[in-house]
């Protein structure tokens, strides 16, 4: 059979206010990663039948809420990150707050939109922060008529889907899931990724250890490390010594620790970067015997919804394979900071911004939310009409607003603060 009978149609190919909520030790975080940028590298690069036997073993789940994509139109995938420790080793699992192989309790402390153009040859990724609130759809005696969006995938991805349609209109077509233990064996599986750090950096929480600036492979428990960072340190002296969890402030400042203090925001812009390293790493995807690691290492932590295929996964590798890192666009909807009686530190959604960027992003794809979120006075208006053709908003992933521009010239999100991690290649 042809390859090019074999694509599946949905391809299209035919031939800040940066104020991060001060959470506890085990507010954990797992970056819905870009792993399928690597699957599809490592799909068009082996042989079908083999990558048909290796695909039916990726777990799949049934996601309700979920659209049918229309064939050669953008689609949407929604890549949650679960802090479910499954899979990992003892020291693993020490080291992110439970037991080995504890599965308990499950939150999406990632929520990622991808989405996809296959004619424009497009990828973008809009993060929702955890702490956003939301008009929940359901277990209002649980958690209120108002409540952060990560509270609704306790017992799976559907309502979390159905929860981001009614309260911003986007369509979702696919869904991907990925634990701690499925980043690091993506991660792995690709032989690691280079980030270029500018400092020694350090992170008590996540176990992040840098001991040098430059670029450096990062892989296993350093990849779970940098992507889970939310109390970033680093060092402007150069210095590597690290003088306790139970250090004070003045002897942090003294050994010329700086503390990043922007919580979540600063590491969605650090999963930005991983993101950008992996599609790096990808690409080199067409050693038979690493093609062969790849694929047989997805299976454990990471879970697709049925309504993949491998024939899609086939077609977008061969429309992406020539992918940029640098054209791979993050955003971050806009927020305000606020704090409320019962729920303490939590982000509204911050209009009219938020909906110039969802235009920008998904286009005429919006619907009208049926539940749209609350804002700071609890109310739910339905967001402000922006035309579609408009791209008034361009933000970095901090949130941070920028004046409008008509067309952006450069990626918005490739500004990241100078003491943040970068992709880079070895020499």
């Amino acid at each position: 059979m042809e390859l090019g009978d074999a694509v599946d149609q949905r391809s299209g190919i035919k031939r800040k206010r940066r104020k991060g909520r001060r959470g506890g030790v085990r507010r954990k975080l797992i970056i819905s990663t870009l792993v399928l940028i690597g699957l599809l590298a490592g799909v068009v690069g082996g042989g079908y039948l083999y990558a048909d036997w290796r695909f039916g073993q990726i777990p799949k789940i049934t996601v309700k809420g979920e659209v049918k994509a229309i064939s050669g139109q953008p689609f949407n995938i929604l890549m949650i990150g679960s802090d479910s420790r499954a899979g990992l080793s003892g020291l693993l699992a020490a080291q992110t707050g439970a037991s080995a192989g504890s599965v308990s309790g499950q939150r999406s402390d990632s929520v990622k939109i991808v989405h996809v153009d296959p004619t424009a040859g497009t990828v973008s990724i809009l993060s929702i922060p955890r702490d956003t609130m939301v008009t929940l759809l359901a277990n209002q005696s649980l958690y209120g008529q108002f409540n952060r969006i990560n509270v609704n995938f306790g017992k799976g991805p559907s309502l979390l889907a159905q929860t981001i349609t009614a309260n911003f209109g986007i369509p979702i077509h696919d869904t991907i899931v990925v634990s701690f233990a499925g980043l690091i064996n993506a991660a792995d599986a690709l032989g690691g990724v280079y980030l270029d750090f500018p400092y020694p950096s350090r992170d008590p929480y996540s176990d992040l250890v840098i001991t040098h600036p430059g670029c450096q492979l990062i892989e296993g428990s350093s990849a779970l490390a940098v992507t889970r960072s939310r109390h970033f340190y680093y060092n402007v002296k150069g210095v590597s010594t690290w003088p306790g969890n139970n250090a004070s402030s003045s002897q942090l400042t003294n050994l010329g620790w700086v503390y990043d203090g922007t919580s979540d925001f600063g590491r969605i812009d650090r999963q930005s970067a991983f993101l950008r390293a992996m599609v790096n790493q990808a690409k080199k995807l067409y050693n038979p015997i690493t093609i062969n690691s790849f694929l047989s290492k997805l299976p454990q932590g990471i879970s697709l919804d049925s309504n993949f295929s491998l024939n899609e996964l086939i077609g977008l590798a061969v429309r992406f394979h020539g992918l940029s890192s640098s054209d791979l666009y993050t955003y971050t909807l806009p927020w305000l900071a606020a704090t409320t009686p019962n729920l303490g530190d939590v982000l509204f959604v911050d209009q009219p911004y938020a909906q110039q960027m969802l235009v920008t992003i998904f286009g005429r794809q919006l619907l009208t939310p049926s539940n749209p979120p609350p804002n700071e006075a609890l109310q739910t208006p339905l967001p402000p009409a922006v035309a579609t053709t408009t791209t008034t908003v361009v933000t970095t992933t901090s949130g941070q607003k920028k004046p409008p521009a008509t067309k952006p010239a450069v990626n918005p999100t490739l500004a990241v603060p100078a003491y943040d991690p970068v992709p880079c290649t070895p020499s």
